[in-house]
């Protein structure tokens, strides 16, 4: 076979695959399985693509992604980060998302973050006061002082305020929502039937963001 046919045979399969890949849809479409976000939220580091959880203590469905979440995040590359940010709409939700931001503050987030959603959710224990709330610190082995200081201190109410202020940027209506980027807004419902099939999204839209920069 003479070179120049070699040639044409491995343009017109160049081209055929070309076009397969034109002809097929997108595997998730914006607007039906994602929202993309009207004015993109800045995220901590440029380097990396950011994966952020909003969620609730308070969240029966946000307790069940737990396990899901979990797994999904000890596989993630070194060039995506996760983060969580709690999502608030009345007084219990701020003061949960304190919990969390205390516990960052004191470097138990590893501890409390399972045991906030336990109390909920299977000791029926809300966590709606402050009293509550200390209890379930002293419990997990953390001074009483210290968590006063963590719970009161400025560095805390600025993390709740800023959370706050994400969640109304993001456009966040529900819990559990995934936001990739500071662009791109998942949640489960309609054409996203699973939380497995929310994290397939985020997968998706993480790709998109690393092969558009």
């Amino acid at each position: 076979m003479k070179l120049t046919t070699k040639l044409l045979m491995m343009f017109v399969l160049a081209l055929n695959v070309a076009a397969t890949a034109i002809a097929q849809p997108a595997l998730y479409v914006e607007g039906t399985h994602y929202e993309v976000i009207a004015d993109p939220v800045r995220t901590a580091d440029p380097n990396k693509v950011e994966v952020s959880e909003i969620f609730w203590y308070g969240c029966p469905h946000c307790y069940a992604f737990e396990p899901l979440i979990t797994s999904w995040e000890e596989k993630l590359p070194s060039d995506v980060a996760f983060v969580r940010s709690p999502g608030m709409w009345n007084g219990t939700m701020e003061i949960h998302a304190q919990i969390y931001y205390a516990a960052e503050a004191l470097g138990v987030s590893e501890t409390i973050h399972p045991i906030a959603f336990s109390e909920i959710h299977q000791r029926r224990n809300y966590l709606q006061s402050e009293e509550a709330v200390k209890d379930m610190f002293v419990g997990a082995g953390v001074a009483p002082d210290a968590f006063d200081k963590a719970w009161k201190s400025f560095s805390v109410s600025s993390a709740v305020k800023r959370a706050g202020t994400r969640m109304r940027d993001y456009g966040v209506r529900g819990v559990p929502s995934m936001v990739v980027n500071g662009k791109y807004l998942v949640t489960v419902g309609g054409p996203v039937p699973t939380q497995t099939e929310l994290l397939k999204i985020v997968d998706f839209l993480v790709q998109k963001e690393k092969s558009s920069s």
